[in-house]
């Protein structure tokens, strides 16, 4: 494995206590991560409600965006307003004559 290549080297035999103690602790470390970690993959459905919540955030965050971008340029909404209004009152116009 490669990341066995980047690991230091295990104790030596005429290693002391503190040392042994400090390589166990490090080694228990390591490996609860790496159970951590293979737990999270095999965790289906909680990958999925992950998933779902970080699907819902962009969506909420587009949602504010382009609130943001309406808010910043009025003159669209207002002018599609005006637009639609203009076009009723022209067909109730032609309508009545």
């Amino acid at each position: 494995m490669a990341t066995a290549d980047r690991l230091p080297p295990e104790p030596g035999p005429d290693a002391g206590i503190d040392e042994l103690q400090s390589d166990i602790d490090k080694t228990r470390g390591e490996l609860g991560e790496t159970v951590a970690a293979l737990s999270d993959k095999l965790d289906v459905k909680g990958r999925a409600q992950d998933k779902a919540v970080e699907t819902k955030e962009a969506v909420v965050d587009r949602a504010h965006a382009a609130t943001e971008a309406a808010r910043s340029k009025p003159a669209v909404p207002v002018a599609a307003a005006l637009t639609v209004l203009a076009a009723v009152g022209l067909l109730v116009w032609w309508r009545r004559r």
